[in-house]
Formats: structure tokens, C-alpha cells, sequence
């Protein structure tokens, strides 16, 4: 990555993040003017390839780009990387004329997409998703409810992972405009951390879009495949949280009088902050290993064939368990050290311990993540490292 880009995202995190954690821990509207701020500093969607006027970043400067703006805010992060997941299942699977009409524009305007997978019955098995899509003419019919879906009341597009109402064992992903009949925003949820994100319930009604917008594929094999890069980012966010609290630690025990001196002289705090230092050191690692095996794949011109053949990728797997479990004892750790402090809202790291939650949580928990282990590099003996 560019020197001058990394420079201007930690200016961004100065200037808009620093120092404004209350008002982004609120369940307040979109903190538009950080998006826009965000904008204009031409990194917006930095992934989407340069034939679409994007900046073609590759997931391993995405890794760098994400750590230093989740050190800021996670929620703000969140919201500006998501929208890996709907655009690489369009890049790598819609038609030209789908990335032409719906990759360019985001672009150029550094706006926003959502996937839309996640149903309260199904949870974690998406093959019982009840969403379903039909043939009507020239056009697909998609109706149904999802449960968790983010970014999607403000989205350009969203891609809708939906069951064939004829034939219930295949599944589609069909890229359908916000602006189209029958899309309802039921709520917005009022989530424990990443605040700053909007993360909604949707229901979709007899929404009609031409057949041209499904996506190449089964359905469930495409929204695995999109989770890869959005899993790596989410354990990146990890990262720069786990950053901020072991920085809060150290400027809480220059000035914390602790037996006749300060805090920072003493060994067991030492001993904690290098052991933080440790687990940061290697999460960060396992993120840019985990990044460049996607980007090695991606920049095979036949990549769509062999992401479908692999599916989801090791690394970003154990990119998101290790990061999470990693990141929840820095985030326990570093509480601790605050006493009584570190249980209210008048100290970031209450906060910070709320946000480094969702890693382990979102885009399927740690026990989904061990089990998908398991099944597809465990019990495949030539598939283990």
C-alpha cells in the first residue's frame, strides 16, 4: 500500500474518529458526515477493481486500511468495508452488464451495498433459509425475511440469497436495486457494540427484478465465497481495537500512582502489556496471511472457477476465531486494569469491550467457524496444513 494512502487514512481517523467515541457509541443517525469525509479521500470501496473506476486496492492493503480506521471507530469501519461482501459476489459472478450498471457507480460515488443471507429460523444453516425466488416471464420474483442485514436501508443494491420456490434444493443470489417495489426496512437493531453501524430486519415483497440480475452459481456456494474477504476485514477490526486498549493502558498507567510510583513501572503491568503486544503482533500476522491467500486467488484469471471449487479459504476461517478469541482477552485484560473504571461509560474501553464482541459473533460464531473446520479441512486429510 501506498505510503501517502496510509497517511491519509490515519489523518481521517485524527481528524474524524479521535476523541468523538460518545457520540459514536450512540444508536444515533448515520454519522453521515464521516462517510462523506471518508469520500472525499478518494478511498471509498478502495477493493473495486480499477476497470470499474475503483482504486483496486488488494485485501492486504484492505487489512492495513481497516486496522488504522477501526482503531478510531469499529462501527465506522464496519460500515465502510461490508460492502466487500455484495461486490465481490457481483464482480466475480454477475454478468458485465450487472458490474457495468451497479460496480462503476459505486465507484465513482463511494456509496454502499448489502447480502442479504441471515433469517431468524435458518440462523447458521442457510440451506433452510425460507426466502423464496420465482420465474415470472422475463423477470424473478424474491419474497421473504431477513433477519441481519447491514447498510441495507441506504445501499445502492443488495444481493438477496434466496431459495427456488420450484426447486426448493437450489439457491440463487439475485442482485436486486434498493429502489425497487416491495423492499421494507422493519427495524433498525439496537445492537450492544459497533453503534455507529445500522444493521436492519428487512422484508422483501413480491420484489420484481429482471432474471438478467441472478448471479452465476448456487446461491449458498456465492455467499460463502463473498464471506472470505469480509471475514478477513472483520478479524482486522480485531486488530485495531485490540491497538487502541493497549494504548489506553499505557496512558492510564503514566499517571495511575501505584506503591510509591506509577503503574508503568510495575512488572505484572509489564507483563500484561507484553503479553498484549504478543497476541496484537500475530493477529495482524494471521490477517495478512490470510489476505494474501485471497488475493492470490482473485488475481487468477479464473478465479470465479476456483473460488467455487474451494469455497471458504483456511486462513480467513482461522483469521476471524483466532482474532476474536485473541482480541476478547486483550479487551478483558485491559478492563480489568481500569477497576471499577473500566465497568461504566465514562471510560472508552467500556466500550471497546462491546465492540471487539462482534467478532466472534457476526458472520457465523466461533462454534460455526470450528465446525466448518472440521468438515472441510480436518476430515480431508490432504486438505490439512
Amino acid at each position: 500500500m501506498k505510503t501517502e494512502d496510509l497517511k491519509t487514512v490515519r489523518r481521517f481517523v485524527k481528524e474524524h474518529l479521535a476523541g468523538d467515541t460518545a457520540r459514536l457509541d450512540t444508536l444515533a443517525d448515520k454519522p453521515l458526515q464521516v462517510y462523506d469525509a471518508f469520500r472525499e479521500t478518494g478511498l471509498a470501496n478502495w477493493w473495486l477493481p480499477e476497470e470499474f473506476g475503483g482504486r483496486g486496492l488488494s485485501l492486504e492493503d484492505g487489512v492495513e486500511v481497516v486496522n488504522e480506521i477501526s482503531y478510531g471507530d469499529a462501527g465506522v469501519a464496519f460500515t465502510l468495508f461490508i460492502s466487500i461482501l455484495g461486490t465481490s459476489m457481483v464482480q466475480l459472478y454477475g454478468s458485465d452488464e450487472l458490474k457495468a450498471r451497479y460496480l462503476e457507480p459505486m465507484a465513482t460515488r463511494g456509496t454502499f451495498c448489502a447480502a442479504l443471507g441471515s433469517e431468524r429460523n435458518a440462523g447458521s444453516e442457510l440451506d433452510r433459509i425460507e426466502t423464496l425466488v420465482s420465474r415470472d416471464g422475463d423477470e424473478l420474483v424474491v419474497s421473504g425475511d431477513k433477519f441481519f442485514s447491514t447498510n441495507t436501508d441506504f445501499a445502492d443494491f443488495i444481493v438477496v440469497v434466496a431459495r427456488d420456490a420450484e426447486n426448493p434444493e437450489e439457491h440463487h443470489a439475485v442482485l436486486v436495486p434498493r429502489d425497487t417495489p416491495g423492499i421494507e426496512i422493519v427495524k433498525r437493531w439496537d445492537v450492544i457494540g459497533l453503534r455507529s453501524s445500522h444493521t436492519y430486519q428487512v422484508r422483501l415483497d413480491n420484489c420484481r427484478v429482471p432474471k438478467a440480475n441472478r448471479l452465476a452459481g448456487s446461491g449458498l456456494r456465492l455467499l460463502e465465497i463473498g464471506l472470505n474477504a469480509s471475514r478477513i476485514l472483520i478479524a482486522t477490526t480485531a486488530v485495531g481495537i485490540a491497538r487502541r486498549i493497549r494504548d489506553h493502558c499505557m496512558t492510564y498507567a503514566k499517571a495511575k500512582p501505584f506503591r510509591g510510583g506509577t503503574l508503568l513501572q510495575s512488572p505484572v503491568f509489564a507483563q500484561k502489556l507484553g503479553q498484549m503486544e504478543m497476541q496484537i503482533d500475530v493477529m495482524k500476522g494471521h490477517c495478512l496471511r490470510a489476505a494474501r491467500d485471497y488475493d492470490t486467488v482473485m488475481a487468477d484469471p479464473q478465479a470465479p472457477t476456483v473460488f467455487a471449487r474451494q469455497g471458504t479459504l483456511k486462513t480467513a476461517l482461522t483469521a476471524k476465531m483466532f482474532c476474536g478469541q485473541a482480541a476478547w482477552d486483550v479487551a478483558s485484560v485491559g478492563s480489568e486494569m481500569f477497576g471499577g473504571l473500566g465497568y461504566t461509560h465514562d471510560h472508552p474501553i467500556g466500550k471497546l469491550v462491546r465492540d471487539v464482541r462482534y467478532v466472534s459473533i457476526v458472520e457465523g460464531g466461533d462454534d460455526v467457524m470450528r465446525d466448518l473446520l472440521f468438515s472441510r479441512y480436518v476430515i480431508p486429510v490432504p486438505r490439512r496444513s
